[in-house]
């Protein structure tokens, strides 16, 4: 009489067994390592471009308006805003109509919103414009559509005769035209002969 079961009983054991150590492997497989979840959560904080030693023109009706020079730019793209991180520090020379350097300011950190155009600087921002007027501040903001520059905490402005203290900052973006909003104090540095 011939054997209806293709497979003998301990061949089909032999087989559960074997699926069975399959699956326990296949299931150790699937562990997700804590440090690896991390770091692939960490990637969406990471640039989408980096540059190094950048130069960057802008300018408008084929004039020159200014030039921004960084060790370093990171480049971060969200669905809300594209920002431009410069983590090292920046350089920024704005042009006279003429083609010459009017103002330059550098900062130690920069971000740059570009669907507003709208710039942050802070940590040791320094301004000098064409007339030798420089300001020291630790943060400030510029609004590139409306061309002013803005601060809120303190400010410093040193020029040939006096030095000029206060909280808060208004300018146009060439730094001639400039307002401190509360001034906390003013040195005169004429000399009376």
């Amino acid at each position: 009489m011939p054997d209806d079961d293709p497979l003998p009983k301990p061949r089909i054991r032999q087989l559960l067994l074997s699926l069975a150590v399959a699956f326990t492997v296949l299931l150790s497989a699937c562990k997700n390592d804590i440090q690896q979840i991390l770091a692939f959560e960490n990637m969406a904080e990471l640039p989408a471009q980096s540059a190094k030693n950048i130069e960057i023109l802008y300018s408008d009706s084929a004039q020159l308006k200014l030039k921004i020079f960084a060790p370093q730019l990171d480049r971060f793209v969200s669905e809300e805003e594209t920002i431009m991180d410069f983590p090292l520090g920046i350089r920024v020379d704005f042009y006279s109509p003429t083609g010459e350097i009017d103002t330059e300011l550098t900062a130690n950190y920069a971000q740059y919103f570009e669907t507003e155009e709208y710039w942050e600087v802070s940590n040791d921002v320094v301004v000098v414009n064409r007339e030798g007027t420089v300001i020291n501040s630790e943060f400030l903001t510029w609004d590139m559509k409306k061309e002013k520059i803005f601060s809120d905490k303190y400010v410093k402005i040193t020029s040939d005769d006096e030095i000029i203290m206060g909280e808060g900052f208004e300018s146009d973006q060439n730094f001639i035209d400039y307002e401190i909003l509360k001034p906390t104090g003013i040195i005169n540095l004429e000399t009376t002969e």
